[in-house]
């Protein structure tokens, strides 16, 4: 028999029906020699310290660092977890051969290599590989199995980001609470999550620190065109009135008119940090909303993989594409032009060399049937830009006008469009633009015919105008920021150089802006990313460049990606994550910094009273004096902190009772037995609290 286990029910159960996998068992589908089971995400995860070693249960700095001689998994603590796995375990004890159907990517290859290794699965395991859930593409996939082995090195780099991240989370986390936390709130530390909360509260700063600075701009108006002075800004408002005074009197002469033609290339396709930024833009998705949405088009078969770092397609997916471009119902008028001929191969579409694991995210060519809004306006992005790049470049005409008025130089710059070419099929999303589109219409500034020679009056003047400081962070700007490790750059060419040491992976980038909100270490207002005191002060906290910068993390992530590739040894990696664990806890023991002040951010965590029915409200007014008594006797834990409220258990945390008065304790469930008695919980408290 053989055994699939896809990572949720849903693709097993279309992996089933293409198998002919038909009844229906308990936690799996079987027939036609297969049986098909399922994960629902992350069933197994590394052990927690304690379990280590029974010292690391407590959080003080001289059990720090913590470092497992080995690293070991476990099965998470979810019953429903637990139930599904007794299945894969059952099944994959009596079969002949296991096939890892896992998402096609590096957290998919782990999820489901810990699912085996928990399993102490001993058969043969093939991997189906595919980058979308159509069922031509999983016949396809079936087809061509691959052995386990070939992955073996993506999942050794998914292993050491596992383990890295443990690491540095667990140590620094613990390493900088206890240090500077105040006994209040966990201060998490993260490999990713830190350096992207530098680059937000950088950015604050320097904004915050800016001083303006006053300058002037001469310009004139020329046949209802705006000229610009050559000279540039004037520091100095004497300096720029006695140019303005020296122009007033003579009139404007065109000296010279250049154009110069040229084509727009069609933007490229989407990847998931673009696609996450363009969804921002235009619709004020966050990062998160949009992965969501993406993931599912993905599983209704309607898009391809989404988790993806490229921007190009493989040479494989050329001969196909005629019937995606004939399936995709609503767009019959943008694609019956290239239909019409041949389509065209370009380099900057396919190119083997750009794509690993996955091509870049395009539709399937599935109808588009019963989909949300919101996906709707995902689906069309994805749509219109794979459309786009089959069509020709935009032929446009830039011209460049110089004029003078008394020897004074001034030039204007414009743009014609001479032949749309994909434009066309942008014409319709008029009605989403934004402000960087309208900006873009202001920039290709259509200008009137000039003749060289000519001249005639025109009107000038000084502006005043002040420095301004750089923009707030939005999601897409924040995204863009972590792709290239806090290079902001606009070059398509050059982002693709700097993607290499991009912090995070495009999969994680939304969690890690997610868990800087959760973690109330930053807000939004409108589209602005805002740090909260607490994010100010931690990044203001932490010496170590190591722990917050974008570029050193940029080359951690590198490095994982070599190992990828078997161009890093995985040892090698966490050796170094070892070595740089071991000096900054050294150095945090041996500073004197200050404590970071707490903003409380998730107070309903703690668990609410049940609601009261009025025969219980009743004969709880009539026994009140008796219930005290009960409570007294019971004997609550007091809260460490108010030492008025008593200690309550939420779902994730323990919180106060007094929390609506403004108390602050909040003490999560991590690294704590599960359901403490209240004598442990006291002692417990004791030692972390005094």
């Amino acid at each position: 028999m053989k055994v699939c286990i896809a990572e949720k029910p849903s693709v097993a159960r279309e992996i089933a029906s293409i198998l002919g996998a038909n009844s229906r068992r308990d936690g799996y589908f079987e027939g036609n020699g297969y049986q098909v089971t399922w994960t629902f995400g992350h069933f197994c995860t590394l052990k927690e310290p304690h379990e280590y070693s029974p010292q690391w249960k407590r959080w003080a700095l001289e059990v720090l660092p913590m470092i497992p001689p080995r690293f070991g998994i476990k099965l998470i603590e979810n019953d429903g977890a637990v139930k599904q796995f007794g299945v894969i375990e059952s099944l994959i004890a009596k079969a002949d051969e296991v096939i890892n159907c896992g998402d096609a990517g590096q957290e998919g290859e782990l999820i489901q290599r810990w699912v085996l290794q928990k399993a102490q699965c001993k058969v043969p395991v093939k991997r189906l590989w595919i980058s979308s859930l159509t069922e031509d593409s999983i016949r396809e996939g079936f087809g061509n199995l691959k052995d386990q082995a070939t992955f073996d090195k993506l999942y050794e780099a998914g292993l050491s980001r596992a383990i890295g991240d443990w690491l540095l989370g667990m140590n620094a986390t613990r390493l900088y609470t206890v240090k500077y936390g105040q006994n209040r709130s966990v201060l998490s530390i993260g490999r990713v999550q830190t350096p992207t909360l530098a680059l937000i509260v950088n950015r604050q700063l320097e904004i915050e620190n800016f001083k303006p600075e006053q300058y002037w701009e001469l310009k004139t108006v020329y046949r209802e065109t705006t000229f610009s002075a050559t000279k540039g800004r004037f520091t100095s408002k004497e300096d720029g009135e006695k140019f303005l005074e020296e122009i007033k009197q003579s009139d404007f002469e065109v000296t010279d008119v250049t154009i110069k033609k040229g084509e727009e290339l069609p933007p490229r396709l989407f990847d998931l940090t673009a696609l996450q930024v363009e969804c921002n833009k235009k619709f004020s998705f966050s990062a998160e909303d949009t992965l969501k949405i993406i993931q599912s088009l993905y599983e209704k078969k309607l898009t391809t993989y989404p988790r993806v770092d490229t921007t190009f397609l493989s040479d494989d997916i050329y001969p196909k594409v005629p019937a995606i471009l004939q399936g995709l119902a609503g767009y019959e008028e943008l694609v019956k032009p290239v239909l019409a001929a041949k389509i065209p191969k370009s380099k900057k579409v396919f190119d083997n060399s750009k794509v690993t694991d996955h091509h870049a995210i395009i539709p399937t060519g599935v109808r588009a049937n019963n989909i949300s809004e919101n996906e709707r306006k995902v689906y069309d992005l994805v749509t219109r830009r794979f459309i786009a790049v089959f069509y020709p470049n935009c032929k446009i005409a830039t011209t460049t006008v110089l004029g003078e008025a008394n020897k004074v130089e001034f030039k204007v710059t414009g743009k014609q469009i001479l032949e749309p070419g994909w434009r066309v099929v942008f014409e319709k999303q008029a009605n989403t633009q934004d402000d960087d589109s309208e900006k873009e219409k202001d920039d290709d500034n259509i200008l009137p015919q000039f003749e060289k020679g000519e001249t005639g009056p025109h009107v000038p003047a000084l502006n005043e105008k002040w420095t301004q400081p750089p923009k707030y962070y939005t999601e897409a700007t924040l995204l863009r920021a972590m792709e290239t490790a806090g290079k902001l750059v606009d070059d398509d060419e050059l982002r693709d150089a700097l993607k290499e040491n991009g912090i995070g992976r495009p999969s994680t980038r939304a969690a890690i802006i997610e868990t800087l909100f959760k973690r109330n270490y930053i807000r939004k207002e409108r589209k602005n990313l805002y740090a909260t005191q607490t994010g100010v002060e931690l990044i203001g906290t932490i010496k170590e460049e190591l722990l917050k910068s974008a570029e050193l993390t940029g080359i951690w992530e590198k490095k994982l990606r070599q190992i990828e590739k078997n161009e890093y040894d995985p040892r090698q990696f966490i050796d170094e994550l070892k070595q740089m664990l071991s000096e900054i806890v050294t150095n945090v023991k041996n500073d004197w910094g200050s404590r970071i002040t707490i903003e409380e951010a998730v107070k309903e965590e703690v668990a609410k009273p049940k609601k009261k029915t009025t025969k219980e409200k009743k004969s709880a007014s009539e026994k009140k004096p008796r219930e005290k008594k009960e409570s007294r006797k019971k004997d609550p834990v007091l809260c460490p902190l108010c030492k008025k409220g008593y200690v309550l258990r939420g779902k994730t945390a323990y919180g106060c009772s007094e929390w609506k008065s403004g108390c602050p304790f909040r003490l999560p469930f991590d690294d704590l037995e599960e359901n403490l008695s209240d004598e442990k919980l006291r002692v417990f408290l004791n030692e972390k609290f005094g």
